[in-house]
């Protein structure tokens, strides 16, 4: 999936509003602010909190 860049600029951070950056190699949307990313099923983002993991130090730092 591509994520469409029209909907990526209007889609924000359910929990602090921040912008989200795509990272297509694992499908979710990052939000570096809250050190969270979103997954993406079955070409939908899930911006639910309970459904978002933690970064690592690694993925947070860019590798």
């Amino acid at each position: 999936m591509n994520v469409d860049k029209a909907l990526l600029a209007i889609l924000a951070c359910p929990l602090c509003k921040h912008s989200l950056i795509y990272q297509k190699e694992k499908q979710e949307l990052l939000c570096l602010f809250d050190k969270i990313a979103f997954p993406i099923k079955e070409d939908i983002p899930v911006l639910i909190a309970t459904e978002a993991r933690e970064l690592t130090e690694e993925e947070l730092q860019g590798d």
